[in-house]
């Protein structure tokens, strides 16, 4: 038995390689006595911009408001319904009803884990006003087929691009695809700050000065307030951290691809483990590596016991959270989101992983004896 132990994340081998670089920027920040919406923000938003080949970056206070803020310009409230997966974390539902909106959730893929094109249509209604495509785990979601279908009723897309950054389908980048979307910079992220953080893109002038508008609280010019706004700011101590962090983003991207390949060279052939599928066209960057097993619970209580680092992404689809108990949407309404959390496993998963960690998570599992 390989002895070796595997943390879950390890942010170590990322921050000891660019540890100069951020003390630079954050003594920059340090000294220029300017710290809310000033020139580092701008330098981070257009290089973001270049990154994610949009026009419009506006650096939020997190991933959750930069959905919310999304929405509202694009005037989603009550009555409106937005289409959702059924397979997400939370904060993708939390956002439709923060504006007020109600959430309608659509099955996944159940090889992807993604939105499931094929079953949006059905639940397309008269007051259908958006599909929020969420690129989970780092893959690509289906983006040919949502796209046709939002034209074809005349819907707005939002991407919730917040585990995704870099993954692409058809060779468009996500993120880029939506009239306005969110993202967020939330430390584990591929893209993390050193705090919370988020970011809305789009290529629309005027969607994008109606965000600038939303997040100064509802201001273009101080103690001159045009609409009811919030307070959702990136700081430019984040955005600093997070230029530079972008530069070596397409690293760490490649790093976390090769330790995926290593991952399904080494789990190859095991029965009863289902490794990741990627759809026909999209990309995946692997902010999760996530396997599928009906044996999860002792599979995970075995690795820990082995000093592997493992994580369930996501045990509760949100339907069946107390958050969402008022939609009276019992055990069984959606099959495969609640089959995918009662298997889900993440992996160790972080750039800088070694293919002897690789090997040392995989023989453990084929060691695994229920």
């Amino acid at each position: 038995m390989n002895t070796l132990t595997v943390p879950f994340l390890s942010f170590q081998p990322q921050h000891v390689a660019v540890r100069e670089e951020i003390m630079a920027a954050v003594g920059r920040v340090y000294d220029s006595y300017w710290y809310v919406l000033g020139d580092e923000v701008k330098k981070f938003e257009q290089a973001y911009c270049d990154f994610n080949q949009v026009t419009h970056t506006v650096g939020v206070a997190n991933g959750l408001d930069a959905l919310v803020l999304a929405l509202r310009v694009l005037e989603i409230g009550p009555g409106d319904e937005v289409i959702v997966p059924s397979n997400t974390y939370i904060a993708t539902w939390l956002a439709v009803t923060q504006v007020g909106a109600t959430p309608v959730p659509v099955e996944p893929n159940p090889a992807t884990s993604n939105l499931d094109p094929s079953l949006i249509a059905a639940a397309i209604t008269p007051r259908t006003r958006a599909i929020m495509p969420v690129h989970l785990y780092g893959q690509a979601c289906e983006m040919g087929a949502i796209m046709a279908l939002a034209a074809e009723y005349n819907l707005y897309v939002v991407e919730d691009n917040a585990q995704a950054q870099g993954a692409a389908f058809n060779g468009q980048i996500t993120g880029s695809f939506g009239a306005v979307n969110g993202t967020s910079f939330y430390p584990g992220k591929n893209l993390g700050a050193l705090g919370d953080a988020g970011a809305v893109t789009t290529n629309d002038d005027a969607l994008d000065q109606k965000v600038r508008v939303l997040r100064n609280y509802g201001s273009q010019q101080k103690y001159y307030n045009e609409v009811v706004g919030y307070n959702s700011r990136l700081d430019e101590l984040q955005a600093a951290v997070l230029e530079v962090k972008l530069r070596h983003l397409p690293e760490w991207t490649r790093q976390r691809q090769q330790v995926a390949a290593w991952y399904d060279q080494h789990l190859a052939g095991i029965a009863g483990l289902r490794l990741p599928v990627i759809a026909k066209g999209a990309t995946h960057v692997y902010h999760l590596y996530v396997v599928h097993t009906p044996k999860r619970e002792a599979l995970q209580q075995h690795l820990t016991a082995q000093g592997i680092g493992t994580m369930i992404h996501y045990p509760v689809p949100p339907h069946r959270q107390q958050a969402y108990a008022t939609m009276q949407l019992p055990s069984g309404s959606f099959c495969i989101a609640e089959e995918l959390a009662a298997t889900c496993l993440s992996l160790p998963m972080y750039p800088g992983m070694s293919e002897e960690q690789v090997k040392a998570v995989a023989a453990n599992i084929y060691n695994f004896k229920d």
